[in-house]
């Protein structure tokens, strides 16, 4: 331990903040290099260092926003994310450039041509391969301190429980809306909050469901039988599933750091088409 605090105060350096103010920096390849030398893991030095008020250089501009105790709890956080196309995969993104300590991932497809128009996980070269394995990827890429755990399957009702244990948030990233009443009724059995997402051409909806909320019944109705929701008929064009997943995210980061007010028992409704925004109670 003695060694990890004198690498630390020996690698950081003084740096100035946007507003002006001084601080403690650590940039990503000392941190790495602390990590090893110390046969620690990236995120747990990430957390030594915060917790002796050096800056991890990847998060200082979250500092503002939610500060370095809030920084700690979102590396000690676990999010399951459950279907990695245009929602999931941009959640994934988000999440991990937010600075989430471990992701567990669920999805069972290959990326096709047609994924190509929406989901940041997909590329030209990558068709073919397993969403999952392109997640894995994406996550040692850009934060190495987020650990990940895949799944290349197609979730279950009765895996579930196994798969999402330990999550404090699961995120609803399917377009099948029998599915999300799966994932809802585990995560609410487990008593883990789940964020909702869906959308439909230029229109999309979010809502955040506690365990004691009625949650999609109000959505969607009660005992929806419906399979295939209606962005099977108006399409997934970009813009909608990534501002979706940015709303997702920003549920999610509430929920974890206890911040604001979330959309529990409201949906929000936007209309990229007619530039329409609204926040709707479910009763």
């Amino acid at each position: 331990m003695n060694v990890l605090v004198n690498d630390v105060s020996r690698f950081a350096q003084q740096k100035t903040a946007p507003n002006g103010g001084k601080y403690l920096s650590l940039s990503t390849k000392a941190t790495c290099q602390i990590a090893s030398r110390n046969n620690q893991t990236v995120k747990d030095t990430e957390i030594h260092a915060l917790k002796n008020r050096v800056i991890p250089e990847r998060y200082q501009r979250n500092m503002g926003t939610v500060g370095i105790e809030g920084q700690i709890k979102l590396l000690q956080s676990q999010v399951a994310v459950v279907g990695l196309g245009g929602l999931g995969g941009t959640v994934l993104e988000l999440l991990v450039r937010f600075g989430i300590g471990r992701m567990v991932v669920i999805d069972g497809d290959a990326f096709v041509d047609s994924n190509l128009n929406r989901q940041f996980l997909s590329r030209s070269k990558n068709i073919g391969e397993p969403k999952v394995e392109a997640a894995r990827r994406r996550i040692r890429d850009v934060n190495p301190a987020t650990e990940i755990e895949i799944y290349p399957v197609v979730a279950r009702e009765e895996d579930l429980p196994e798969m999402i244990k330990g999550s404090h948030v699961v995120v609803d990233g399917l377009d099948d809306i029998q599915a999300r009443f799966c994932l809802e009724r585990v995560s609410k059995k487990m008593r883990i909050p789940f964020v909702h997402g869906a959308i439909a051409g230029f229109v999309g909806q979010v809502t955040t469901v506690f365990p004691e909320d009625k949650g999609l019944e109000l959505v969607y109705g009660p005992g929806c039988l419906s399979k295939s929701g209606v962005e099977k008929d108006f399409g997934t064009p970009c813009l909608t599933p990534t501002l979706v997943a940015t709303w997702q995210v920003s549920e999610v980061i509430k929920i974890l750091l206890e911040l604001g007010n979330t959309l529990r028992n409201r949906v929000l409704v936007v209309d990229l088409m007619e530039q329409v925004m609204e926040v709707v109670p479910l009763t």
